[in-house]
């Protein structure tokens, strides 16, 4: 902190308290976009900063909730809030995205057509950038996915990995992290049919594809491989709610 403790801002009058809690939303912004509080800096104490803002603390604690579910901000037990570092993607929560989910009725096959957009363009990206080190723990992916065929849970576990290492190998924190939300939001709902699957073989095979194709620096085909993959994931989980609700196992 360097300025922001000698300067008060104005009471906020709106009278709605969700209006209130994001105005202290925006003000704590503009304190970081001016510098007064930087990446891996600790909050003043609740009681200081409520002050220097002008809100209540239950208001205060309102806003500091919002940003640490946007990954703006993150509270360690017993150490304080802090503003989280720029090292990696930001952590988006997806309960709003579930929560609009069930409110607008998106389909899963929304939520699939966005996976797809978004992961064609990540293992496009990871072809171009992946480093020697995100290769071999792609590698390491792909073992434990050939490794846990006959497990299903697991296979699903070392799925998502593998995808989420695509991901951060695109270099791109934006995408990687709309990646992750979506895609887990989709693995809650795979991990309740997969134990159904009858054979995970042929995706075992396609994320070797995906692989090669990153490691070959090979853009289109990766996007490709990427693109094939999901729709046929997306038709072994039809296949595997289909056979739940015929009461087969």
């Amino acid at each position: 902190m360097t300025t922001a403790k000698n300067k008060k801002f104005k009471p906020i009058n709106n009278e709605s308290s969700s209006n209130i809690s994001q105005e202290v939303v925006s003000r704590l912004r503009d304190m970081i976009h001016r510098g007064e509080i930087k990446a891996g800096d600790k909050l003043p104490p609740e009681r200081d900063l409520a002050k220097l803002l002008n809100v209540s603390r239950p208001t205060l604690r309102a806003g500091i909730r919002s940003l640490v579910a946007i990954g703006v901000l993150q509270s360690k037990q017993g150490a304080g809030t802090f503003v989280v570092n720029n090292e990696g993607p930001p952590s988006l929560d997806g309960n709003q995205l579930r929560l609009l989910a069930s409110l607008r009725g998106f389909t899963n096959s929304e939520m699939f057509e966005a996976r797809l957009a978004l992961e064609m363009s990540v293992a496009g990206l990871a072809a171009e950038r992946a480093t020697s080190d995100q290769l071999a723990s792609l590698a390491e992916e792909l073992a434990g996915i050939f490794g846990s065929i006959d497990e299903p849970e697991q296979f699903l576990v070392h799925d998502m990995n593998f995808h989420q290492l695509v991901a951060a190998a695109s270099g791109n924190r934006i995408l990687t992290s709309l990646m992750n939300m979506v895609a887990t939001i989709l693995f809650d709902v795979r991990s309740k049919t997969v134990k159904r699957a009858r054979d995970l073989k042929e995706s075992a095979e396609m994320h070797r594809i995906i692989y090669r194709a990153i490691r070959d620096r090979k853009v289109e085909d990766a996007r490709n491989a990427m693109r094939e993959h999901l729709l046929n994931a997306q038709a072994a989980q039809a296949k595997e709610m289909e056979i739940g609700e015929n009461g087969k196992k």
